[in-house]
C-alpha cells in the first residue's frame, strides 16, 4: 500500500510519515492541512480510507476501479470528489494512454489517488519536501497545483504529436507507405483519447472557478480558470491535430490514387505503343505461300520503319492529348509566402518611389 503523508501542523511544522492513528488524529482534529496520496489503490486502501476518512463507498470504489472514469465532480458536503485526467507517461505504448488522478478536497485536507505513477503528483511532493509552498496556502490551493500540473503535462505531448504529424506529412506526400497509413490511424486515435477526458474535464473547472463551491476560496477561483483556460488551449491544439491527422489522411489517399492512375496510364501508354506494332508482327508472321512481301529485299526495312513511324504517331497523338509530359512548361517554384517588399507599407524603397525622394536618414 504506497501512501505518502504529509501534515501541515496548526505551528507551521511539516511532518511526513504519518501512521494511521496518527492520520486520523490529525484529520478529526481539523486543524493544519493533511495531505495524504495513494498509490496503484487497492482494497486494503479502500478500507484504509473508509476507517480514518469516512468516504462514501461509491467514490472509494471509483479509486479502486481499475476502469476509466470521465472526469466529474461529487458534493458531499463537508468535501467534495474530483477526478481528471492526464497523460500517462510511463505507459509504453503506441497509442497515447491517459491517466486518471482522484481528488478528496475538504477545508483542512486533500487525499489524492492514482493508479498509475504521475510525474506532477512527484513534482507536487517534492516542492513539499522542499519549502512546503503547496500546503501553506490551503486545501483548495493544493487541490489547484495538483491539477495545474496534471494538466501542464498534456502540453509535451500534444507538441510531440505535432512533430509526428509533420513527418507524416512530409512521408505522404514523398512516398506514401502502408505504415504511413498506420501511423496516420495511430495519430487520430490518440487525439480522440485525449478529446474524450479534455471536453467534460473543461466544464469540470468551469465550475471550480465560478463559485460554486464553498470549499473553494474566493482567492483560488482564478487559479482554477487559469487551469481551465489551459484547457481550452489543450483542446485547441488537439482540435488542430486532429483536423491534420483526416487532412493527412485524405492526402494520403489520394496520393495513392495518383500512383495507381501513373501506374496504369503508363501501361495504357506501352499497351497502345504496342497494338498496332504486334498488329504488323501478327500479319507478317502468318505462313501463307503467296505473299509479296515476303521475298521483297527492303521488305524488313520497310517493316521496320512503318513500325517506327506507328510509333512516332502514337507518341505524337499522347503528347497532343497532354499524357505525356516531355518537353512541356513547368509551373516555376514559388516561394511561400514571399512578398514583393515595393508593395510594403513602410518599406523604405516604396517611400522613395511614392516621393521621388530619397529617404532621409535617421528617420524611420
Amino acid at each position: 500500500m504506497p501512501v505518502t503523508t504529509y501534515y501541515l501542523n496548526p505551528e507551521g511544522v511539516i511532518q511526513s510519515g504519518l501512521s494511521e492513528a496518527e492520520t486520523k488524529a490529525a484529520f478529526e482534529s481539523r486543524k493544519g492541512l493533511l495531505w495524504l496520496d495513494v498509490r496503484e489503490t487497492t482494497e486494503e486502501d479502500h478500507a484504509f480510507l473508509g476507517r480514518v476518512f469516512n468516504f462514501h463507498t461509491l467514490a472509494l470504489e471509483d479509486c479502486v476501479s481499475p476502469l476509466i472514469h470521465p472526469p466529474k465532480i461529487d458534493d458531499f458536503g463537508d468535501h467534495l470528489f474530483i477526478i481528471v485526467h492526464g497523460i500517462n507517461h510511463q505507459a509504453d505504448a503506441e497509442l497515447v494512454e491517459t491517466a486518471e488522478l482522484a481528488i478528496f478536497l475538504g477545508s483542512h485536507f486533500v487525499v489524492s489517488n492514482h493508479n498509475f505513477p504521475l510525474y506532477s503528483v512527484d513534482a507536487v511532493r517534492r516542492l513539499v519536501e522542499r519549502d512546503g509552498r503547496p500546503l501553506k496556502r490551503g486545501a483548495d490551493f493544493l487541490a489547484y497545483t495538483l491539477i495545474d500540473v496534471l494538466v501542464d503535462n498534456v502540453m509535451p505531448t500534444l507538441d510531440q504529436m505535432s512533430d509526428i504529424a509533420e513527418a507524416i506529412e512530409e512521408e505522404t506526400i514523398r512516398s506514401p507507405q502502408q505504415t504511413t497509413l498506420e501511423a496516420i490511424l495511430k495519430l487520430k486515435r490518440s487525439t480522440l483519447r485525449i478529446h474524450r477526458v479534455m471536453a467534460p474535464q473543461r466544464e469540470v473547472m468551469n465550475r471550480l472557478s465560478r463559485r460554486e463551491f464553498s470549499i473553494i476560496r474566493d482567492e483560488a477561483h482564478i487559479f482554477y480558470r487559469d487551469v481551465y483556460d489551459h484547457i481550452v488551449r489543450i483542446e485547441d491544439m488537439n482540435q488542430g491535430l486532429l483536423d491534420r491527422a483526416d487532412n493527412v489522411l485524405a492526402t494520403h489517399l489520394a496520393s495513392v490514387a495518383n500512383r495507381q492512375n501513373e501506374t496504369m496510364r503508363v501501361l495504357s501508354i506501352v499497351a497502345t505503343i504496342f497494338m498496332p506494332l504486334t498488329l504488323l508482327a501478327g500479319i507478317y508472321g502468318m505462313n501463307f505461300d503467296y505473299m509479296p512481301e515476303l521475298r521483297w529485299k527492303w521488305g524488313y526495312f520497310v517493316v521496320l520503319g512503318v513500325m517506327a513511324l506507328v510509333i512516332g504517331i502514337v507518341l505524337w497523338r499522347l503528347w497532343v492529348r497532354q499524357w505525356l509530359q516531355w518537353g512541356r512548361k513547368q509551373l516555376p517554384f514559388v516561394k511561400p509566402f514571399a512578398v514583393d517588399p515595393e508593395k510594403l507599407i513602410g518599406y523604405i524603397g516604396r517611400i522613395a518611389n511614392l516621393t521621388g525622394k530619397p529617404p532621409k536618414e535617421g528617420k524611420n
